[in-house]
């Protein structure tokens, strides 16, 4: 099982996310970190473990205001930096083009903010990009035929399901067995509600092999013995 930690960016700093309500998403407050500071929680992050990868949702650019550049650059200049998969609201070819030409930085291609499949179309076989299929208590977000037509998906694809976020209710695992029977051959990401160890293993049992964390993380549920444990098997 692949852990990567979640770095939800709003105002240049780390927020806790809660049920995808962002007008609530307010500065973390973790024992791994003094401040919210982007580098300073993920600092705290990568002392559980060695994490290779983050996940960085851009709050900001995703509801159409400046994206978090700022801090994004100053994660991936630390020494031994991680990847970076970056939602931020991309949505145009250029954008698009362009975070795939950064180096050490992978573009999130969320379906709440495609206004069609264009960018799939002439995109999707790229091998850095990924795309977060968004489910909110409201259901899924994003055009239909980004459901309808799975051929389109790129290699890797995440199951986000805002509702869960920060709720501590859980997985989805029955839209996680759903999508994944869509998928293929392609890898599919979990997101949103993992409490503990056994959610994990539940996943792996389910042939899903990556999931993005951040509440259990901070809270001490998976310790870096157990974070270890699991990425060994």
């Amino acid at each position: 099982m692949r852990i990567i930690p979640v770095l939800d960016l709003k105002g240049g700093q780390v927020v806790r996310a809660e049920q995808g309500r962002r007008d609530r998403y307010r500065p973390i407050v973790t024992p791994l970190s003094e401040s919210p500071d982007v580098v300073a929680v993920a600092g705290g992050l990568l002392g559980l473990h060695p994490f290779s990868t983050f996940y960085v949702a851009d709050i900001d650019a995703i509801e159409g205001r400046a994206p978090n550049r700022e801090a994004i650059d100053r994660l991936r200049s630390r020494a031994e930096a991680p990847v970076v998969w970056w939602d931020a609201g991309l949505s145009d070819l250029v954008s698009v083009a362009a975070a795939l030409a950064m180096p050490s930085l992978c573009p999130v291609l969320g379906s709440e903010s495609q206004k069609d499949v264009g960018v799939l179309e002439r995109l999707g076989d790229h091998p850095d990009l990924i795309l977060s299929l968004d489910f909110f208590a409201d259901g899924f977000r994003g055009p239909p035929e980004l459901l309808d037509r799975p051929e389109l998906w790129p290699a890797r694809v995440i199951v986000m399901t805002l509702a869960k976020v920060g709720a501590g209710a859980g997985p989805d695992f029955a839209r996680l067995r759903e999508i994944k029977a869509m998928a293929g051959d392609r890898e599919v990401i979990a997101a949103g509600g993992v409490r503990h160890e056994a959610d994990l293993r539940r996943l792996s049992a389910q042939g899903i092999g990556t999931a993005l964390v951040a509440t259990s993380l901070h809270d001490g549920t998976l310790t870096p013995a157990r974070i270890a444990a699991l990425s060994a098997d």
